[in-house]
């Protein structure tokens, strides 16, 4: 399973879509889906203006936890 930090990052920092908007050049819809977790993929160049523009790398943004098997 991939967890999404992204909301928590930006809370961490006080930063609204629309800071993070201005600030990277992503469309709204982007960076709402992504703070809202409701997207199923993520573009390479999309991750990389959230890193540089948030100063961290994406394991801080998306973290992976492997799922118990399901006996």
């Amino acid at each position: 399973m991939i967890i999404n930090r992204l909301s928590e990052i930006m809370g961490r920092k006080r930063l609204k879509i629309a800071d993070v908007v201005a600030g990277t050049g992503l469309a709204i819809n982007t960076v709402s889906g992504l703070y809202h977790d409701k997207v199923k993929r993520v573009d390479l160049e999309t991750l990389d203006k959230l890193c540089l523009f948030l100063d961290v790398g994406v394991g801080d943004i998306l973290e992976y936890h492997r799922e118990q098997d399901q006996g």
